[in-house]
């Protein structure tokens, strides 16, 4: 489980195919900040935009640290095929503060920039959500962007989806990769997770008794 509280931004310093295949997945590098390895160890899990992965070497000297991405991941996410930032989370422990909301690491979908720019001191990230996921959007409620935990200002709904209006403050765009976003980018979305077990269960008829 994690938080939506990006503790590091890394960048993907490589991306290596693991066979020569569609059906094979890849294997990607990831550079980290100074010490952010230093309680890592083989088998962690590690957000990467917000999808959970599996450490399975690191080298602490480097600051690197490899994973193994499935084709099957790679295809339901975006922005771990190439190399470039990326937002890391290590996996929630059961003393951490939550400062976010409760993720999973589960990527549920795929969204897509409308507008990002400038709002005051702020920057407001519109996103079009798709029809799948847009009935788990609310106004003030809580959303997972590549990773980061982010509160609903405002949400208008279309015909192929939902779009969603978050402020960014300056910090967040700082210390994030959503800072390199512009519009047209996809985005990995992961919907409340207490949300996705209320639909599953207003969806699912009661049993007969």
């Amino acid at each position: 489980m994690f938080t939506g509280i990006i503790t590091g931004m890394g960048r993907i310093a490589a991306v290596q195919s693991l066979g020569d295949t569609p059906a094979h997945g890849k294997r990607l590098v990831i550079e980290t900040p100074a010490g952010y390895l230093d309680d890592v160890g083989l088998g962690d899990s590690i957000a990467l935009n917000g999808a959970c992965m599996t450490v399975t070497t690191f080298d602490k000297a480097a600051q690197r640290f490899t994973v193994d991405i499935s084709a099957e991941s790679l295809d339901k996410t975006t922005g771990l095929a190439q190399t470039g930032p990326v937002n890391l989370e290590k996996a929630l422990q059961a003393h951490d503060r939550l400062g976010g909301h409760l993720v999973s690491g589960h990527v549920d979908g795929l969204g897509r920039v409308t507008h990002f720019a400038p709002l005051g001191e702020s920057w407001e990230l519109r996103i079009l959500a798709p029809a799948d996921l847009a009935r788990y959007v609310a106004y003030k409620g809580s959303i997972t962007v590549n990773g980061v935990s982010l509160t609903v200002n405002q949400v208008r709904d279309q015909a192929n989806g939902c779009e969603l209006s978050i402020n960014l403050i300056p910090h967040t765009v700082e210390n994030t990769a959503l800072g390199v976003l512009a519009e047209g980018s996809q985005v990995n979305l992961e919907i409340d997770l207490i949300a996705r077990y209320v639909g599953r269960m207003m969806d699912r008829p009661a049993a007969a008794a």
